[in-house]
């Protein structure tokens, strides 16, 4: 049986501004590697384990071609675009019709994001394969849990139904929602309780026959879309896909199937959820400080200080202390770093004032 890799990279990124914008989101940045963008990192610790040919990015239409440029090496129709902007259920139910269509048949579907940090690809892809392998041999939806490090409020939790061990494959007992401070305690403190990484295995007729069980609106339209996507009738695909509920995968399957199981992590990883995030994967310097980019920095602690500047534009800093500034060629934010979450608010100022040119 093929398996896929379905990596989910339509988001916008906006809690990164300025440095990600609407056509060049956190994605396409260079955020946890000198190097290389997150999507090319989330494809090159998979493509080991899985072929380009079997390696789809679901994205946004705007982002599409600005994904197929940044990877050449990807067949550019592997670069799937949805037709409308829905939530992560339409989302994988695309997914599973162009698998579909291409395959004939059942197949694994590995679901990967396009943002997140994972600090041992090696390990990484074990997980992977264990998860995939207990995929393809029994009726299980697949999750990956994060063993938890800290009391973590901005994350969703998973209760599994006993302790794990590494490598072990345990059913959810239940999904919970992201807790206050004291509850995240309460979890991590059990050992009982896993971050949701948002990550997924199954075979395509598994997550079918659950749509069809859980989400009818949704699992009837596979089949509807594999069709329209073979005929290559892209009206019909949009008109399709916007009759579909806009509703979450973990909403509308995870937390109400039955079948549904656990892989503990073995691996570091972070959501890199905003700026504040790099200091948990990037070197400090001595004053526990993230500095990138031409910076002059005396006196000051525990900040974030990213100059992404084109030309000769030097950032300084004196006696300033758990601070975000961020530099760009049009833009500057300057924030605290426990208010790192709400730079969102700043896009959606910005955007109400029609300031596009710097979106």
């Amino acid at each position: 049986m093929n398996s896929y890799v379905v990596i989910m990279a339509g988001g916008s990124g906006e809690r990164f501004w300025p440095l990600s914008r609407m056509k060049r989101p956190k994605q396409l940045l260079k955020l946890t590697s000198p190097d290389i963008t997150m999507l090319e990192e989330a494809i090159a610790r998979v493509e080991p384990l899985i072929p380009l040919e079997r390696i789809l990015i679901i994205t946004s239409e705007v982002l599409r071609q600005p994904i197929i440029d940044a990877l050449p090496k990807l067949p550019p129709n592997n670069v799937i675009a949805e037709p409308s902007k829905r939530n992560t259920a339409p989302c994988l139910a695309l997914a599973c019709s162009v698998i579909d269509q291409r395959e004939g048949g059942d197949a694994l579907m590995a679901v990967l994001t396009a943002d997140h940090f994972i600090g041992n690809a090696r390990a990484f892809r074990n997980d992977v394969s264990t998860a995939l392998t207990y995929a393809e041999t029994h009726d299980a939806l697949v999750t990956m849990g994060i063993p938890p490090t800290r009391p973590e409020t901005g994350y969703g939790y998973i209760n599994v139904a006993e302790r794990i061990a590494e490598g072990e494959v345990s059913r959810v007992a239940a999904f919970k929602e992201k807790p206050n401070f004291e509850t995240a305690r309460e979890y991590v403190l059990s050992g009982r309780y896993v971050w949701n990484s948002g990550m997924f295995f199954w075979r395509t007729n598994t997550l079918r026959d659950a749509m069809f069980a859980l989400l009818p609106d949704v699992g009837k339209k596979i089949e509807v879309m594999a069709a329209s996507i073979a005929a290559g009738d892209r009206g019909s695909l949009a008109a399709t896909f916007a009759e579909m509920p806009d509703i979450s995968i973990d909403y509308g399957i995870m937390e109400r199937a039955k079948n549904v199981f656990v892989v503990p992590a073995s691996f570091p990883w972070d959501d890199v959820g905003s700026w504040d995030a790099l200091e948990r994967m990037q070197p400090l310097d001595d004053h526990r400080n993230v500095v990138q980019g031409e910076s002059v920095v005396i006196d000051s602690e525990g900040s974030v200080i990213v100059n992404a500047h084109s030309g000769s534009h030097v950032v300084t800093t004196i006696g300033i202390e758990d601070l975000v500034v961020v530099v760009t060629n049009d833009a500057t934010l300057i924030c605290p770093k426990d208010r790192a979450q709400d730079v969102k608010k700043i896009v959606t100022t910005l955007r109400a004032e029609g300031r596009r040119d710097v979106l």
